[in-house]
């Protein structure tokens, strides 16, 4: 598991991420053009650097497997070219970002073209950072140049293969949509072409296209999932069906890490169809019961059956009234400090804030519960899950088999959600599979075993978004001048304890934590952190850090801009000067297609403002609300986007709404994830508010042009969704909103 791995054995690219310098691919062995194994070959672990066999004859190659048009592209003869994605797809159209890209410089029929996941091998790993890994909304903005530079190879060995077929000069000939164009009307669609290319070996360097000759990226294009999504015939990773498969469920303790005493399962054995009753362990320490059955719905009904005594007397039951206390009393107290300017000005501001925001645990809550399948034979397993790191939970899965990890597959499935839940620091799902399907396994069942979570299970037992508290303390001048900011944060740390720690966790402050305090705005501020350690499992949640910050930031500007009478949005514009020029075309972009200042609002109604970036991409929100029967409608939301350049503008626009939407759900009364006791008191969504389709508003989302290398857009819609529509409340109320959800009696 992760919490065993040398952080030194990451790859180097991926450690200069995170300790914030320059990532660079690593070097790999050599190798040519060769077809890699499919899904059921090479089986990857973790991290290491495999060196594939030359066939006879083959001419040496520097590529890595990253740049190997085999393991990505297959023309089939009648040419539907299948594009292999190196990330999970998961809703935010990765699908059909990366095959665009490929496919534009491939000079592919767009129409012929389709895509897959790809497995644990390393040549999905992840180009610069040298793991497996879909999250912080880098695909695209990674994968970009990787995924032109495999298409304009494919697309080089193509035009070789019909210049030796022809017998003429490569440069006589051109492609146009999935067929090479010769003279003497020449003419060979890649299908015929693609055997005798597949033999060619891969040219080291290609001349990309010119953005002005795209003709794929950049057009709105629907999704290649959209079809099969929108009928209801697309599978997930919960609908892996397998010869023999059985299912297995879990009995989970009450609370976080709790141990069995005693198990009574003969009632659950005398269910028909269940074929097994495990004692397994789970992550944290915890132990679980396991009801293996020939289905869902008898394993459930035998896991009802269970009579279960559980241990808890020796942990620490947190209890969400007793932790904000201790929260209060820890912003009290000296701590480490991210930001340190002077304060001394503090004491004779003539405009002070003093401010307290709170901000619940969050379930991920995603659609498709958690589940994995697991094949085992005497010396290899086989997996099919929906994971945001293929090669970390194969390693995972490995050491928890006792196999080598070459003797792992994980395949990819497509996921319906998981906002960062299918990617833990310790593989929790994939290592609790393996554990059930190798106890199985020695308790006589030969059969593939899938683990389903349901989706209380999930929201009760799984991981959440930090409870965090804020305590901020402002000193400014009546022109709106900051001259101190004191500003302390509290929250569990997602990275401590993990191999992210060693470069994410600097001076005792995870940076997760702290991302999006201050910037982009030049004020002085003294930031200190405190992480509380407590017994509740952690872990990134769509845009991190910044679902806490950017709402801190931006209301606290927005109060700032009201208590010296000016215009927020001109407030802003005056903070980012000539300094944040990406900051700028978003916010004025978002309020001259919304008509902010100009147009009359209906009765009742006030604009709220907001910006702010994340993972390297601007969002800005001008909203229109209202309080209606004492409750915050949002009634419509205009974004202004800078994200570069732009592959799938349909994409965009569909990843910038999902993320409001979920953006809003955090403002909504039942949004919070709470403990009493040590118990979860949510299970599912009729006690756990996420938005309904009533509670949607009107969208208008606009992207600020540019020819900039392109940067994600899987989360910073997120952020300044909720900030926006409470500041837009605080106009009507006169009283601003300081906690999630919002609390405006």
């Amino acid at each position: 598991m992760l919490h065993n791995i040398d952080p030194n054995d990451l790859p180097r690219g991926f450690q200069r991420l995170m300790s914030h310098g320059k990532a660079a691919p690593a070097m790999l062995q050599r190798r040519s053009f060769l077809k890699l194994a499919g899904a059921s070959g090479l089986a990857l672990g973790a991290f290491p650097h495999v060196a594939f066999g030359q066939s006879k004859g083959a001419v040496a190659s520097t590529l890595k497997p990253t740049q190997q048009p085999s393991a990505f592209v297959q023309i089939a003869r009648n040419g539907e070219v299948t594009i292999t994605i190196n990330r999970l797809e998961f809703g935010q159209g990765v699908n059909t970002g990366l095959p665009m890209i490929l496919a534009e410089e491939l000079d592919a029929d767009w129409s012929l073209v389709r895509s897959k996941h790809g497995t644990n091998d390393m040549a999905y790993a992840d180009p610069l950072f040298g793991i497996h890994l879909t999250g912080g909304s880098h695909t695209i903005k990674n994968s970009y140049t990787q995924y032109r530079e495999l298409g304009a190879r494919a697309r080089a060995m193509l035009l070789n293969a019909a210049a030796a077929k022809w017998k003429v000069d490569v440069a006589a000939l051109r492609t146009q949509a999935g067929v090479v164009l010769g003279p003497r009307n020449l003419k060979a669609s890649y299908g015929e072409l693609a055997e005798a290319a597949m033999a060619l070996p891969v040219p080291e360097t290609v001349t990309l296209k010119d953005p002005k000759n795209f003709r794929i990226i950049g057009r709105p294009t629907q999704r290649l999932d959209a079809q099969a999504k929108t009928s209801g015939r697309q599978d997930f990773g919960i609908d892996m069906r397998l010869a023999g498969q059985l299912t297995a469920v879990v009995a989970r303790p009450p609370v976080f890490g709790g141990r069995l005493i005693s198990v009574d399962d003969s009632a659950a054995k005398a269910i028909k169809g269940v074929k097994a009753v495990l004692r397994v362990p789970l992550d944290g320490g915890a132990e679980g019961v396991a009801v293996v059955a020939d289905g869902y719905w008898q394993a459930t009904q035998g896991r009802d059956a269970l009579k279960l005594e559980w241990d808890t007397s020796q942990i620490e039951k947190v209890d969400s009234e007793r932790q904000l206390t201790q929260y209060r009393e820890l912003a009290r107290q000296p701590g480490p400090r991210k930001m340190d300017a002077d304060m001394a000005p503090l004491a004779t501001a003539p405009r002070q804030i003093e401010a307290e925001f709170i901000f619940p645990y969050l379930a991920h809550a995603a659609m498709e519960p958690l589940n994995c399948t697991v094949r085992l034979a005497d010396d290899r397993a086989e997996i099919w899950m929906g994971s945001q790191c293929a090669g970390l939970d194969a390693g995972a899965a490995a050491k928890a088999l006792g196999l080598k990890p070459e003797q792992v597959v994980v395949n990819v499935l497509m996921a319906g959600g998981g906002f960062g839940r299918r990617f833990s620091s310790t593989s929790d799902v994939a290592v609790e599979a393996c554990a059930i399907a190798k106890g199985a396994r020695e308790a006589g069942l030969d059969a593939p075993v899938r683990t389903v979570w349901s989706r209380e299970d999930d929201m009760k037992g799984g991981y959440y978004r930090p409870m965090h508290l804020h305590r901020a303390r402002i000193g400014f001048d009546d022109t709106g001048k900051v001259l101190a900011w004191d500003h302390v944060i509290v929250g569990q740390s997602i990275t401590t304890g993990t191999v992210f720690g060693a470069f994410q966790v600097k001076d005792g402050i995870d940076a997760t934590a702290t991302e999006g305090m201050r910037d982009p705005y030049p004020l002085p501020m003294r930031l200190t952190v405190h992480h509380p350690k407590l017994n509740v499992p952690v872990l990134w949640w769509r845009s991190v850090g910044s679902t806490h910050t950017a709402f801190v930031m931006e209301t606290l500007l927005d109060e700032i801009a009201r208590a010296t009478k000016q215009d927020p949005v001109a407030y802003r514009m005056a903070l980012f000067g000539d300094t944040h020029p990406r900051h700028r075309a978003a916010l004025q972009l978002a309020v001259d297609k919304s008509g902010y200042g100009k147009a009359k609002l209906a009765a009742g109604r006030a604009w709220g403002v907001a910006v702010h970036e994340s993972f390297d991409s601007v969002v800005a929100y001008v909203v229109e609300a209202s309080v209606k029967d004492g409750q915050p409608v949002l009634h419509k939301v205009t974004s202004g986007v800078h994200c570069n350049l732009v592959v799938n503008p349909r994409s965009v626009e569909a990843q910038v709404q999902g993320a409001a939407v979920m953006g809003l759900s955090m403002c909504l009364a039942g949004s919070a994830t709470t403990l009493k006791d040590g118990v979860v008191e949510q299970s599912n969504f009729g006690d756990y508010t996420v938005a309904r389709i009533t509670d949607v508003p009107e969208f208008a989302v606009h992207i600020v042009p540019s020819a900039d290398p392109p940067t994600g857009m899987g989360e910073p819609g997120l952020p300044p969704l909720a900030p926006a529509f409470a500041n837009a409340i605080a106009l009507l109320t006169g009283k601003p909103l300081r906690q999630l959800p919002f609390a405006i009696a």
